[in-house]
């Protein structure tokens, strides 16, 4: 995909980048507000109250520490980079819920619900991210997933996006060119940079969850505003700005399965 490579992409990109453009996508929008709140409503805290519950992705433990404020009888906080993992431990004792909250990189008891908040377009393996997630909810369970923007919002390559759409209009190796300028990890797809960029698009999210053991119990597609007249069932790719779903388990799992998963 991309239809400007080579050289003259690489240094169109430079240019355009050295006139300071860029993305959006910077978080602004949940400043002083929370961000469960924002993306599900209050009504989220109802549902999770006296729950177990596992940050799918914690990070550094922000939405770890709330959920437990609110009420939830325990969150464990799930993460592979230890560096966050330590920084959340602290950031939960200095909170006062650490005895509320655990955070590490595996986990092997099974949950009540299960959150994963922007995250699906990143993960390396999405599909075994949701085999992992079922193994660890309870039958009963469900899990909450948000992510975008997808691949096809106007920001969806993330870093990449120097103005809407320049990650589908450029080649990756221009973009991947362009991007050695300033990070030295020696990434050479979109799947290699810090973080990953799956491609996740709004209809391969549908066709992975058909695949796998949950089934939608709700499924909405957040339109950006400005286009919101423009979203419908055939533009919904280029104009959603989120997704957000709730899944629950197909059938329950066979005795001894789930023990032992981490994330990924």
């Amino acid at each position: 995909m991309g239809l400007i490579g080579g050289k003259p992409g690489y240094q169109l990109l430079r240019w355009i980048g050295s006139h300071g453009q860029g993305n959006s996508c910077d978080g602004s929008v949940y400043q002083n507000r929370s961000k469960i709140e924002v993306l599900f409503g209050s009504e989220i805290w109802s549902l999770l109250e006296g729950k177990v519950v596992l940050d799918f992705g914690c990070g550094e433990g922000e939405q770890v520490i709330e959920i437990a404020k609110k009420g939830a009888a325990r969150v464990v906080g799930l993460d592979i980079r230890e560096d966050l993992l330590t920084r959340a431990r602290k950031a939960a004792e200095a909170s006062g819920v650490a005895d509320r909250c655990s955070f590490a990189a595996a986990l092997s008891e099974k949950v009540d619900v299960i959150l994963s908040l922007d995250a699906f377009e990143h993960f390396q393996d999405p599909a075994g991210v949701l085999r992992e997630m079922r193994k660890l909810l309870k039958d009963d369970g469900s899990a909450i997933i948000e992510f975008g923007p997808t691949w096809y919002h106007p920001l969806g390559g993330h870093l990449f996006s120097v103005f809407p759409w320049a990650h589908l209009i450029f080649t990756e190796a221009a973009l991947i060119r362009w991007r050695s300028d300033f990070k030295t990890d020696g990434a050479t797809r979109f799947s290699e940079v810090e973080g990953g960029l799956n491609q996740m698009t709004v209809r391969r999210f549908e066709e992975l969850v058909a695949e796998s053991d949950f089934r939608f119990g709700n499924f909405e597609c957040v339109p950006i505003r400005r286009l919101r007249p423009l979203a419908n069932s055939l533009t919904r790719e280029f104009t959603t700005a989120i997704v957000r779903c709730r899944l629950v388990p197909r059938a329950p799992l066979e005795s001894g399965e789930g023990e032992g998963f981490g994330i990924r």
